[in-house]
């Protein structure tokens, strides 16, 4: 398994990292740790969890899987979404608890949605105490972990000294992050990306996706997954695993991996913007909306109805990916200001129009 240095640390991630939010049938511990210990085996060292992931089980997993591991040989995570310090801390020490380990090698400041939210963790306290928790060695590194465009993303990486970021990053969004990766790079930090399989629109989708493709690509995984990490600003693709043999598949991909050169990764990304008929790229020229609509979140999640995503897919997605309330919508005005400044001539007010009707008759999306 090929590896990276994360930013300024001593820590060499995976070029595929594990990320714990996608077990089946959480509360089967057992069946779910062997599918960790089996990406251990094949050379995955960085486990990502987080308290709620799973019904509040992903921890609980992890825990019975690092029992089994080299502590030395892995390096684990966990987040915290509150802006209370000390509700930060006592998370910090339940997460231990959980995984049973005695110091977490990376800890994010955790679903920071918006700069308003952002503000909140640092008003509250929630970013002092995470670094607190690296004075006293509870936590190795701090980092952030954000849907934010990349714009905004920028000034939070300039405003804090973080060690890391993580943000989602796919060969259908990149325009939209862009900003946020390279500002990351320039400060020498650790850059793990999530979702780089698009939340799985990419491989469902492969026939579709199969122009990203490279003679060497053996499927539009590894193609996706190679697109990613040749940006050399990342360290890492985070990958939700299910079963084994999808570990086995990212596996191979980063085993096999060759980056792109500098040229031929800019003419696929020019490819990749040519070829997205009806797909919105995330490049945010659309902002700033005179009512306030976060347009780029409604058009990613028209994406999933784009590519064949049923109803309650499109609804799930604004409100478990985005956390945002798709009424939101309502605001649009229908000035078509946003339409007009569209890179695709996307029918945008009419898109977010749909989304609106769609989670209105959706409701609310159990997992």
């Amino acid at each position: 398994m090929q590896t990276r240095r994360y930013g300024r640390s001593d820590m060499d991630f995976s070029l595929v990292s594990f990320g714990g939010m996608r077990f089946d049938n959480p509360e089967d511990t057992d069946a779910n740790a062997e599918i960790v210990l089996h990406a251990y085996n094949k050379g995955i060292n960085h486990f990502d969890t987080a308290p709620g992931y799973c019904r509040q089980q992903s921890e609980v997993i992890y825990g019975a899987a690092i029992g089994h591991m080299d502590r030395d040989r892995v390096y684990i995570a966990t987040k915290s979404s509150s802006p209370d310090g000390d509700e930060l801390r006592a998370g910090i020490e339940q997460s231990l608890e959980r995984l049973g380990i005695e110091q977490l090698d990376l800890f994010y400041i955790w679903w920071v949605t918006s700069l308003e939210v952002w503000r909140q963790r640092v008003d509250g306290g929630a970013v002092a105490a995470a670094f607190k928790a690296k004075d006293e060695g509870l936590v190795r590194h701090v980092a952030v972990s954000s849907h934010l465009p990349g714009d905004d993303l920028k000034g939070v990486i300039n405003e804090v000294d973080l060690d890391g970021v993580l943000l989602g990053y796919c060969a259908i969004n990149f325009p939209y992050r862009d900003a946020a990766v390279t500002a990351a790079g320039e400060k020498q930090m650790g850059v793990l990306t999530m979702n780089p399989l698009g939340g799985g629109l990419i491989p469902q989708n492969a026939e579709r996706f199969d122009f990203i493709r490279d003679v060497d690509d053996p499927n539009v995984v590894a193609a996706a997954l190679r697109f990613n990490l040749s940006n050399p600003n990342i360290t890492s693709a985070l990958v939700g695993f299910t079963t084994k043999d999808h570990v086995d598949q990212a596996c191979e991909a980063a085993e096999n991996f060759k980056a792109h050169s500098a040229a031929h990764l800019a003419k696929l990304r020019e490819n990749i913007l040519d070829q997205f008929d009806g797909i919105c790229t995330g490049c945010g020229y659309c902002l700033p909306c005179p009512a306030g609509v976060e347009i780029p979140k409604f058009m990613d999640t028209f994406n999933v109805k784009v590519l064949g995503g049923d109803d309650r897919a499109v609804a799930g997605r604004m409100q478990y990916h985005w956390t945002l309330p798709a009424e939101t919508g309502k605001e649009c005005t229908q000035c078509g200001e946003c339409e007009a400044k569209c890179t695709q001539h996307l029918p945008i007010c009419e898109r977010i129009e749909e989304i609106v009707e769609i989670a209105e008759r959706i409701g609310e999306v159990q997992l």
